[in-house]
């Protein structure tokens, strides 16, 4: 039962993992993007669409799927819907110069609207009396893990029984830490995020690293989307399906202190405190409730730490949520 808790804590977390590093990144840069939750259900939903479009076209052509195809359409496609996503945020906040909180809301209401829209559409084109749309060969190939791992006992069930979007997930954490604490790009971007006027007096392009940061970031929280689709939810598409997920990537940011490398963990943390009400005998409906609250709960005791410490390195950036006026430099 350890085990199988662990491999679902893992499942449940990777798409946190996923929307926390792209967050992270773009708070960076000094731009708070509320719109995560928005933005992995669009990623989610273009995945959907892609693979959607591709199996319809095998079946209707009569032939099998092509693997790399499986993989490749669904996933650009859900990088193209989060990149979307992540321009209009950056046309709206740093060329417009418009309100983050006010944005980030507005562009979550409107990925979930729009996700749920062609969600409910493609579940009219198939004609299906249930409210879902099934992809599993998609699917199939996506959550394709290693074929030994179930010869390893529970060694391989922990570490090797996963799709490769879980490693993935790890390995682009990994990747962002290493960038923002020992690349000149990445210390470059972090001084936009402290403080933007002297990075624009020292000739770094502001607007640039505030517009590839947001898009970079939104694009990997896209994956987010993609992944608890194809892998964690087998390839089922339901409106409304994803929960709070996004809000508690957000969350993660705060619990993580804007450090990818500490997000890993605290991804796999906040997946376990997510479902342990499940291997917990006799817990009526309102109790799972109460477990639920235990990731938010958490950050908000995280949070109060770090304001007690003041330690610098654990503080989000200076210029966080403000937008940036060169005139007034």
């Amino acid at each position: 039962m350890i085990t199988a808790f662990i491999q679902r804590a893992v499942m449940q977390g990777i798409p946190l993992l996923y929307g926390s590093t792209g967050e992270i990144i773009t708070e960076k840069s000094g731009h708070l993007n509320l719109g995560i939750p928005g933005i992995m259900y669009v990623g989610g939903i273009s995945g959907v669409i892609g693979a959607f479009a591709y199996e319809n076209a095998c079946t209707s052509a009569g032939h099998g799927m092509n693997g790399a195809l499986a993989i490749l359409i669904p996933f650009l496609s859900c990088l193209l819907g989060s990149l979307l996503m992540g321009l209009i945020y950056c046309f709206l906040t740093v060329t417009l110069r418009a309100n983050q909180n006010v944005t980030g809301l507005a562009l979550t209401t409107f990925g979930v609207g729009f996700g749920n829209f062609f969600g409910g559409s493609l579940i009219k084109l198939t004609g299906s009396e249930l409210p879902s749309i099934t992809l599993t060969k998609t699917s199939d190939f996506f959550r394709t893990s290693l074929p030994f791992a179930k010869s390893l006992g529970w060694f391989g069930q922990v570490f090797l029984s996963y799709g490769f979007l879980a490693y993935l997930a790890v390995a682009i954490a990994i990747a962002a830490a290493v960038f923002l604490s020992r690349t000149r790009m990445g210390l470059h971007l972090r001084a936009v995020g402290e403080n933007p006027a002297t990075a624009d007096a020292a000739g770094i392009n502001v607007e640039r690293y505030k517009y590839l940061s947001t898009c970079i970031g939104s694009m990997i929280a896209g994956l987010g989307g993609l992944y608890y689709v194809m892998d964690y939810a087998n390839g089922i598409w339901s409106n409304d399906a994803f929960g709070d997920r996004g809000w508690l990537a957000i969350a993660l940011v705060i619990f993580a202190v804007w450090k990818p490398g500490i997000a890993i963990l605290g991804s796999f943390l906040f997946g376990g405190l997510y479902i342990v009400h499940n291997y917990i005998p006799n817990l009526d409906f309102s109790k799972q409730e109460l477990f639920k609250m235990a990731p938010y709960l958490v950050t908000i005791l995280v949070l109060v730490i770090i304001s007690m410490r003041k330690k610098r390195e654990n503080q989000p950036p200076q210029h966080l949520g403000l937008n940036y006026f060169r005139e007034e430099r």
